[in-house]
């Protein structure tokens, strides 16, 4: 089947776009609303994208297509954001952070989440996340015709489970992270392949 995305609409390029780039890591990202409490939701349009310094990025979709999201707004406003990371553990309550609610509402509140200090910015930690980076906006860039916003962060400090750290680099499979598909659906890590040196010889195929 060939799709031209020009006579879909924004929803059905939706649709097509989050069924075939997966899986897609999941940034649950809290913020600081403007009462000073903790919005808490999770994107999973998220990735790196600088090792010096390290940087991740997040895009971030408008309410109805058209007042940008709550955690944007703060993170626009404050300059600042943790990416929470994600495990089957936090699943249900990662998932159910993202119902619409108003933005004075605080989500880690609703859902009794237990809240860490950062060290370098304002917004906590969640203390169920295995791993949390806090984050100082780099650059938002506005995309497309919705205006979604992508935003860079520079990652100012690592926190990361002591068990998840060997010699320098994270235990994936301990780490357990969960992975977004499309509509509601989530994956785990599932079996992990590990393959010898990259080479052009395909009689090793």
């Amino acid at each position: 089947m060939e799709i031209d995305p020009s006579t879909k609409t924004m929803a059905e390029n939706y649709k097509i776009m989050t069924g075939l780039v997966v899986p897609r890591p999941i940034a649950w990202i809290s913020t600081l609303n403007e009462a000073g409490s903790t919005n808490l939701s999770p994107f999973s349009a998220f990735t790196f994208c600088s090792h010096k310094p390290p940087m991740v990025a997040v895009s971030i979709g408008r309410k109805a297509g058209s007042v940008l999201k709550d955690s944007g707004n703060n993170i626009l406003r404050t300059g600042e954001f943790v990416v929470n990371i994600v495990n089957s553990a936090a699943l249900a309550v990662m998932h159910h952070s993202s119902a619409v609610v108003p933005p004075d509402v605080s989500e880690a509140e609703a859902l009794n989440l237990q809240q860490l200090p950062s060290v370098t910015i304002a917004p906590p930690r969640i203390a169920v996340a295995p791993a949390s980076l806090e984050c100082r906006l780099h650059l938002a860039i506005p995309l497309g015709e919705e205006r979604n916003m992508l935003i860079i962060g520079e990652v100012l400090r690592f926190h990361v489970r002591d068990d998840l750290v060997n010699n320098g680099k994270i235990e994936t499979v301990a780490l357990d992270p969960v992975a977004r598909l499309g509509g509601p659906n989530y994956a785990g890590l599932g079996p992990v392949v590990r393959m010898p040196q990259a080479a052009l010889d395909a009689s090793g195929l």
